[in-house]
């Protein structure tokens, strides 16, 4: 019975191949688009899934309440692991980690930069992250070794195999010997790095980390198996106030979140864990959802729009003796044969995209044809897909009277036309909603981009402070000033773009003694704000003609919070350093616009070990002084390769998930409306068919053809119509939601909206224009006999 259901599936097939392509196409989109999603889900879910302690690893946060507000943030204090482990009986494992930074590596005679961090002696205890050589108990304990990746074994040493105790130099002024080799680290794993140092390297190098209000670095803890993550959360709750006595107005508590949870879930709201990448996860999987729906959709009304044709069919098979589910059978089997068809078409499609997809996401993925889980979820794709394409089609025409069908008189019922026309409100409605999120999305990453930041960060270069730079900043400040092209020059311990360290140790006259507040800290060379043409509200900067070793810049909103009425000469006070305020900048964004502006205090160091230099370019000049410069870094930093970053560069970098969200948001908009068309041409066909005699009549009364394209036009005009209404509150809402995760965005304006819909509605006319006009050009006489 199936090969007969298969082969009669097979000729009506070929019968319509009209039909039969814009099923195939619409269906193979759908499919595509939604495999590929789903590979990207997975992979974002799988994420730091393959740790062997996964259920016992967790990562420190901190949540601060001060100032009548409460945030939260992941970093935390320098000491804190080990005094975490020393302290609490259920934490076995613990281990601070430092942010990546690029370090220039030397050994023999090449020179490479390889990016890396500080982590505690526990770290490969607690990650699973396979040593080659070297054992995780003594990896990371000598303050002289490092920990590094095959990757950089290779690099330096020709193999991974026999590289312990050998000797590679950093920054030209430390010689480290190997203590381990770990296997490269995997895609899926949010932690990457070439190689790591020792904690106790990082505590020497750190005077600020004995500060228990200072906090930078992240925190990571490994609980016994048998201890009870609850109680554990209770007992660090007021761990930091051993250290940091506890105030009325400001207090500090520590709380445990999942490691394998931080990937997806690492944004903050009133101080608790509040979403993050999981949105865009949970978004296109609804996305694919919908994608896949409104290409079932299009296979509904585009059979349905045949159905006449297939009428008689149907008729002559119940008068032989067919039963209904015989009728079913056949039609879900045609079906099941087209998705077939459709799923090879798209998986072929896939492995096309594939590339410029991984390169649009930053992904490395592949069709895993190895993981009998993959072919099982296509198998399940293909039937679910079958079954929703087909089971209305199937449903209504085995339904049809064989008498009625036969006697010419076949009427489709009001509410089998409601639920078509239902159908590609549906359709249109998720597209509407698609091209407004794709629209507000664009607009907020143009604002982003556009907004003045409080500096200038076009030609403005940032180059690492490292090696023999370190010593000989002067000089090359002295030569490269003197270059033409050069506006000015200054240093940074940080950069610009992202100030990462905070600390809860300023204060001034007046301030109450139970008043805990933090501020986010820079230390800087001279021409700090002539180099990034930040405003000065008032006073001026660090000068050499005074001596402002210990005196003090603030933002706005850090002189807000300190209260001077004048806050320009006035006392302020970093841990022990007693100066003054000489003067106060207007607010820049030195992080994510996610987040608000926070007070800022910036002192004066030469003595700065590592950081960023900032050269400010005269427009025009980029690629010359470039040139200029790496000669000048080659002369007095030689055993150095010459890099640099442009500060847009920097800055485009904490909006990636943002700019990935609004390229696919792009291609999806435009698949959704190209397939939601299809579906829409469909709907026309059908109605062009089941009222061919009306429009014959209707010519003959002397009906023109502009008349009867606006009968046929209305109809769908009204259907779109209704899907900018239903979907235009949806989107607002949507929308609106999302822009509240950033902290400065655009507003959602009503146009927007009148965009969409013309948008929609112009397409939509187009699509059922072509099926219009045939309709309305067609012989009376040929429409009246039937033909």
């Amino acid at each position: 019975m199936i090969k007969n259901y298969l082969k009669v599936a097979w000729r009506n097939l070929e019968r319509g191949k009209a039909h039969t392509f814009i099923n195939v196409a619409g269906l193979s989109v759908g499919l595509a688009c939604s495999l590929l999603i789903m590979l990207w889900v997975q992979d974002e879910r799988s994420v730091d899934g393959f740790h062997a302690n996964e259920k016992q690893l967790y990562q420190i946060y901190e949540r601060n309440t001060y100032d009548g507000k409460v945030d939260a943030a992941y970093n935390t204090q320098g000491l804190l692991a080990d005094e975490l482990k020393r302290r609490i009986p259920e934490v076995q494992y613990a281990s601070g980690l430092e942010q990546n930074h690029p370090f220039t590596f030397e050994a023999g005679n090449k020179i490479i930069k390889m990016d890396g961090t500080y982590a505690g002696a526990d770290f490969f205890r607690m990650f699973s992250y396979p040593l080659l050589q070297g054992t995780p108990e003594t990896a990371l304990n000598a303050p002289p070794g490092i920990t590094i990746s095959r990757k950089m074994a290779e690099s330096f040493f020709g193999s991974a195999e026999k590289v312990i105790g050998k000797t590679i130099r950093v920054e030209n002024k430390d010689n480290l010997l190997v203590t381990a080799v770990f296997e490269n680290l995997p895609a899926n794993s949010s932690l990457q790095f070439d190689f790591l140092r020792s904690w106790k390297a990082y505590v020497a190098e750190n005077g600020w980390v004995n500060n228990w209000g200072s906090t930078s670095p992240a925190t990571y803890v490994q609980l016994r198996a048998d201890a009870d993550p609850d109680k554990v959360a209770v007992k660090i709750k007021d761990f930091i106030n051993l250290y940091k006595p506890e105030t009325n107005s400001a207090y500090t508590d520590l709380l445990l979140q999942p490691f394998s949870e931080k990937y997806l879930h690492s944004t903050f709201k009133n101080g608790q864990v509040d979403g993050g990448r999981i949105a865009y996860v949970n978004l296109f999987s609804i996305v694919a959802i919908f994608i896949l729906l409104i290409a079932a959709i299009n296979f509904m009304n585009l059979s349905t729009a045949r159905s006449i044709k297939r009428a008689k069919e149907v008729g002559v098979r119940k008068v032989i003796g067919a039963v209904r589910q015989a009728i079913m059978g056949q039609f879900i089997c045609e079906a099941v044969l087209l998705t077939f068809i459709s799923m090879l078409i798209a998986i072929v499609l896939v492995l096309m995209l594939l590339p410029q997809f991984n390169n649009l996401t930053g992904k490395h993925l592949l069709i895993p044809i190895d993981q009998p889980v993959f072919w099982i979820t296509l198998l399940g794709l293909l039937a679910l897909t079958s079954l929703i394409a087909g089971s209305y089609p199937a449903f209504l025409l085995s339904s049809l009277n064989p008498v009625k069908i036969l006697k010419g008189r076949l009427k489709f019922s009001a509410g089998a036309a409601f639920f078509r026309k239902g159908l590609v409100v549906f359709q249109f409605t998720l597209s509407v909603i698609l091209i407004i999120g794709t629209i507000v999305i664009y607009r907020q990453m143009q604002y982003v981009q556009t907004k003045n930041l409080g500096y200038d960060r076009e030609s403005l270069l940032y180059i690492p402070l490292e090696g023999d730079l370190i010593n000989k900043f002067d000089l090359f400040k002295q030569e490269a000033e003197n270059m033409p092209g050069v506006q000015a020059i200054s240093k940074m311990k940080e950069s610009p773009t992202v100030i990462g360290h905070s600390n809860g140790d300023i204060s001034w006259t007046g301030k109450d003694p139970s008043l805990t507040t933090s501020f986010a800290d820079a230390t800087v060379g001279y021409d700090f704000v002539k180099t990034m043409k930040i405003e000065l509200r008032d006073g001026r900067d660090f000068s050499k003609e005074f001596a402002d070793s210990s005196n003090y810049l603030v933002n706005e909103t850090a002189a807000k919070k300190i209260g001077y009425k004048n806050p320009v000469g006035q006392p302020l006070s970093w841990g022990s350093n007693k100066g003054k305020i000489i003067g106060v900048l207007k607010d820049f964004h030195f992080n994510s616009m996610h987040e608000a502006i926070e007070p800022l205090v910036i002192r004066l160091s030469e003595q700065q070990k590592w950081g960023t230099i900032l050269v400010r370019i005269e427009p025009g000049e980029t690629r010359q002084v470039i040139d200029r410069l790496e000669k000048i870094c080659k002369d007095i930093n030689p055993e150095f390769t010459f890099s640099y970053q442009f500060s847009d560069q920097e800055f485009a970098k904490l909006y990636n998930s943002e700019q990935v969200v609004s390229k696919l948001s792009n291609y999806f908009a435009f698949l959704a409306i190209f397939i939601s068309c299809m579906g829409l041409l469909g709907l026309a066909m059908f109605t062009a068919e089941q009222r061919i005699k009306e429009i014959g009549i209707r010519k003959v009364l002397g009906a023109s053809a502009v008349s009867l394209f606006s009968l046929l036009s209305s109809e769908f005009l009204l259907l779109v119509a209704i899907a900018l209404v239903i979907a235009s509150p949806i989107a607002w809402y949507a929308t609106s939601k999302w822009l509240q995760s950033f902290a400065y965005h655009t507003a959602v304006e009503w146009w927007i909206f009148a965009l969409s819909g013309g948008l929609v509605i112009l397409i939509a006319m187009a699509t059922v224009s072509f099926q219009a006009v045939k309709a309305a050009l067609v012989n009376p006489v040929k429409s009246l006999r039937g033909e």
